[in-house]
C-alpha cells in the first residue's frame, strides 16, 4: 500500500506537467508581450517629427520672408535645417535600432520606408540642381525646393497606407499630396510658411488619432 507522502508527491508531479499545447500559446503571449513593449511607439515619433518640421519649415520662411526680388535663404538658415534634419534622421534611426532584435516583416517594411525617404528626398536635391543649371530662376527653384519633399513624403505616406492599413497614415498621405500640389501658388516665399503651417499640425494630428504600433 502507498503512503500519504507518494500520493502527495505524485499528485505534484501530475500538477507540474503541463500540455505542450498551453506551454505553447504561454510563450506566444510572451513573445507578443515582449514585442509590443519593444516597439517604439509611433505616435511620439509623429509628434516629435510634427515640431521639427514647423522648427524646419519656419526657420526657412523668417530667412526669406520680405525679399524682393526673391534669392533664396541664406546658408545659416540651410544649416539649421540641416541640423533639424539631421535630428529627424536620429530619431527615426532609433526607432529602428528599438526593432532590431525583431524578426518578421515588420523589420523590412521599416528599412525599406527608412531607404525610400533617403531615396525619395536624394531625388529632389538632384532635380534641383538640374533646374539651377538649366537657368530656372530663384523663384522657382524656391517652390520646388519647397513643395517637393512634402509631395515625397506624401507619397510614401501613402505606400505605407497600403501595407499597414492605417487610415491616419492615408489621411496624412493625401493632405501632403493637396498641399504640395497647391502651396507653391503662394509664392516662393510664403509656402514655406505653408508648409509649416499645414505639414507640420498634421503630423501632430496623427501622432494623436494614430495607433501606437504600426499593424504588422
Amino acid at each position: 500500500m502507498q503512503d500519504s507522502t507518494g500520493t502527495d508527491r505524485d499528485r505534484n508531479d501530475q500538477d507540474l506537467t503541463m500540455d505542450p499545447a498551453d506551454a505553447a500559446a504561454i510563450m506566444a503571449e510572451a513573445s507578443d508581450r515582449a514585442r509590443r513593449r519593444l516597439q517604439p511607439d509611433y505616435r511620439v515619433l509623429y509628434a516629435i517629427r510634427g515640431v521639427i518640421w514647423i522648427l524646419g519649415y519656419g526657420i526657412i520662411w523668417l530667412a526669406v520672408r520680405g525679399q524682393h526680388p526673391f534669392h533664396g535663404p541664406n546658408p545659416g538658415a540651410y544649416a539649421a535645417v540641416a541640423l533639424i534634419a539631421a535630428l529627424v534622421v536620429v530619431v527615426t534611426l532609433g526607432s529602428a535600432r528599438a526593432e532590431t532584435g525583431l524578426r518578421g516583416p515588420s523589420v523590412l517594411r521599416l528599412w525599406a520606408y527608412l531607404l525610400s525617404i533617403l531615396a525619395g528626398v536624394g531625388a529632389v536635391f538632384a532635380l534641383e540642381g538640374a533646374l539651377v543649371r538649366a537657368g530656372a530662376s530663384p523663384s522657382v527653384v524656391g517652390i520646388f525646393e519647397a513643395s517637393a519633399p512634402i509631395l515625397v513624403l506624401g507619397l510614401l505616406c501613402f505606400a505605407r497606407f497600403s501595407a499597414e492599413r492605417n487610415w491616419a497614415l492615408a489621411g496624412l498621405g493625401l493632405w501632403m499630396v493637396l498641399v504640395a500640389a497647391v502651396g507653391g501658388y503662394a509664392g516662393p516665399a510664403t509656402v514655406w510658411a505653408v508648409g509649416a503651417l499645414a505639414v507640420g499640425p498634421a503630423l501632430l494630428l496623427t501622432a494623436a488619432v494614430g495607433p501606437r504600433v504600426p499593424r504588422a
